[in-house]
């Protein structure tokens, strides 16, 4: 007694197996050659999507595609009783001729029409087309295709370490707003370097950089800080001072006049010009600089530098 039900069950296997291979076999004839194109991917639909599929029929002359046998539009082919949930939504035909074949392009448009809280495989029906001439019809099968249905709405919680399917491609970060800030930051972090660069810089790397008080204020701060290099740092400067007037200069209210842009600084030319006085000419002149002169020199060949760079 308990052999029957497994006799049945293999019968039934078997029957499912030549039908399979029955309905396979309607595809394969020598006188059509068909070529599919699917969609680019395979997983995360979802319902409303639309996938279309392209099929390319060639057919031997004098043999022609019956439009009758096309899918209809609105079609939801069912499997024991149930729907599938994929219904057809639209059907074109293109036909063309080639050297002794005729050729016809199905677009086959399809809706998903069924949604599930975890993802589940579905397929695009196979359809079966006829074709007709010299009297006779016959049957090809379009295979189906297989692809995911994905819920709308992840259903309970999702561990991410266990969910790394291959289908599900890298889980990517918009990040376009974090690089357009950066980007703006560089650009500010660039035009302070250049502002930095301009003001402390002492070398001619952009215009206006190498002027006379510039080079005097390398000189300068090559100088050894005693008593000795005090002449030559005033001599440095006169020279600095001539060349940036284009003339001898010998006292602070004329070089203002011929350069305005060093009225900023007027009192501390005029402090130097009296120490300068009182190093070359009159010693017992009492200058008003109260601070280590070699320092006090450096610091005024830097404000120097800076009016003639036109930073205030």
């Amino acid at each position: 007694m308990k052999l029957i039900p497994l006799l049945l069950a293999a019968l039934a296997l078997l029957c499912q197996v030549a039908a399979h291979a029955d309905e396979t076999d309607e595809g394969i004839d020598p006188r059509v050659t068909l070529h599919t194109i699917e969609p680019a991917r395979d997983v995360g639909y979802t319902v409303g999507d639309i996938l279309t599929r392209t099929i390319i029929l060639e057919a031997k002359q004098p043999f022609e595609l019956l439009p009758t046998s096309l899918p209809v539009p609105g079609n939801d082919k069912k499997r024991q009783n149930k729907g599938s949930g994929i219904e057809v939504r639209e059907v074109s035909v293109e036909k063309s001729t080639g050297s002794g074949t005729n050729i016809y392009k199905l677009h086959l448009s399809y809706q998903v029409f069924t949604n599930k809280v975890v993802a589940r495989p579905a397929a695009l029906p196979a359809e079966f087309v006829k074709f007709g001439g010299l009297g006779e019809n016959f049957k090809i099968r379009i295979p189906s295709w297989n692809f995911r249905i994905s819920p709308l709405a992840v259903f309970g919680a999702v561990d991410v370490e266990k969910d790394m399917s291959t289908f599900r491609g890298p889980l990517l970060i918009d990040d376009s707003q974090h690089r357009w800030h950066l980007q703006a930051w560089l650009g500010v972090l660039t035009l302070a370097s250049i502002g930095l660069l301009y003001i402390l810089g002492s070398h001619a790397w952009l215009p206006r950089m190498g002027r006379p008080f510039a080079h005097a204020y390398r000189d300068l701060k090559k100088l050894p800080r005693n008593e000795a290099s005090i002449k030559a740092a005033v001599s440095r400067l006169h020279q600095a001072f001539n060349a940036s007037s284009g003339a001898g200069v010998f006292d602070a209210a004329s070089f203002i006049r011929t350069k305005p842009g060093f009225e900023p600084i007027a009192t501390d030319v005029e402090r130097f010009f009296q120490l300068s006085r009182s190093v070359f000419f009159e010693p017992s002149l009492v200058h008003s600089i109260d601070t280590d002169i070699n320092i006090w020199l450096r610091l005024f060949c830097r404000r120097c530098r800076d009016c003639e760079r036109g930073l205030k």
